[in-house]
């Protein structure tokens, strides 16, 4: 198998995804704007050759690199880069080279949340009411339906940026005053309730070999609105809801031979489950190094086995709790790094600076923990971030 993976030096754990691809018995082929001297040596050991273009986002250097590689070791099977940001020219490669995967007829209904809505509805799951948001009197009508608060954000685009919450006219008036002219925004109601995600893999059958839930008990917009720490926990089992949910989904939009990541409220006033969108990739940040340390497994491993082999192997339910608590570097806390470090020594996995493009969600600085109780994972996540 001839797998491109474009941008294989950032964030940093592609390495490992490049890594089991060549333990896997890929011919993995990088694409990047780094110096080729600047690669870690393991991600260096996992590339067969290396392509340095100048300009991520100049789809004519991509094609001539795409193209280079196809006339040295022939046809290209995959191209890849497990990015958000990426999945627009990932589509368009695929489709100009003809290589296996979402191609451009496809990929807007993974893109854009107004069009994730109706494979949602297909599903037959409970899914946030929104509109695409195209001018006023419009979006005073949902509202009218609705009622306030209501959550604006981009129709294109991954975490929280430019995601608002809108209490009342004022200042529903105010964002349409001052928001980006090119920027598309879609409303939806607000839902008051924590969020379940349901990750994984699904194989080129399109059946789920690996499954798993994080839950989020903060609202991610408001951690990156006030610039506040942030938590989440990787789970040991999925709930059965959400596991229902989350295949139907799946179903609806016909996924296969990827990553997924798709979140849903767990709605407080009648704890129902509610879909709020889905991502094609691996969940961000450290998340995947939480599937690993909550089901003692290798999900890039596992990963890699899938796209070169059609290796369905199931996993074992989960044994931990895997907690991720951030600290900011502007908040003064009460407990040192060292304190934490003595208190929980038999408990943390991993700490680490977070890449500075990440740290306004991510936070500064951030720990990993787990343990057999989602209890004791709660307390370390107070005992870090007490200020």
């Amino acid at each position: 198998m001839n797998f491109i993976f474009f941008s294989p030096h950032f964030p940093q754990n592609c390495t490992e995804f490049c890594y089991y691809l060549k333990e896997a018995g890929a011919n993995v082929l990088g694409i990047g704007d780094a110096a080729y001297d600047t690669l870690n040596d393991r991600l260096k050991y996992s590339l067969t050759e290396y392509y340095k273009i100048s300009d991520m986002e100049d789809e004519t250097q991509i094609h001539n690199a795409v193209e280079f590689f196809t006339n040295k070791y022939g046809k290209i099977d995959r191209f890849e880069s497990l990015n958000e940001y990426w999945l627009e020219i990932e589509a368009r490669i695929r489709t100009n080279f003809d290589i296996f995967g979402t191609k451009t007829d496809f990929i807007y209904n993974l893109k854009k949340k107004s069009k994730m809505k109706a494979f949602f509805e297909q599903s037959g799951v409970l899914t946030v009411k929104c509109l695409k948001c195209t001018d006023q009197p419009g979006a005073l009508e949902f509202i009218k339906s609705v009622g306030y608060p209501v959550v604006v954000k981009p129709d294109l685009g991954s975490g929280a940026s430019m995601t608002y919450k809108i209490n009342d006219q004022p200042e529903f008036d105010d964002f349409f005053k001052n928001k980006p002219v090119d920027v598309d925004f879609i409303i939806e109601e607000f839902v008051d309730g924590i969020i379940l995600t349901y990750d994984g893999l699904v194989d080129r059958n399109g059946n789920v070999i690996f499954e798993n839930s994080h839950k989020f008990e903060q609202s991610i917009m408001e951690v990156v609105n006030t610039d506040d720490n942030l938590y989440y926990v990787c789970l040991p089992d999925v709930d059965e809801r959400v596991r229902s949910s989350g295949r139907n989904i799946l179903k609806a939009f016909d996924v296969r031979e990827k990553f997924f990541h798709i979140e849903f409220f767990e709605r407080k006033r009648d704890h129902a489950i509610v879909a709020l969108e889905v991502n094609m990739r691996p969940p961000g940040a450290w998340m995947t190094d939480a599937i690993n340390f909550s089901h003692d497994i290798n999900i890039y491993k596992e990963w890699a086995n899938m796209v070169v082999n059609n290796n369905a192997k199931v996993t074992p339910a989960g044994r931990y709790f895997t907690g991720y608590a951030s600290r900011k570097k502007r908040k003064k806390y009460k407990n040192s790094h060292d304190q934490i470090l003595s208190k929980y020594n038999n408990k943390i996995l991993h700490y680490n600076k977070i890449d500075r493009i990440f740290s306004r969600a991510m936070g500064d600085f951030a720990y990993q923990f787990r343990s057999k109780t989602y209890n004791e994972v709660k307390e370390i996540i107070e005992y870090i971030q007490a200020e």
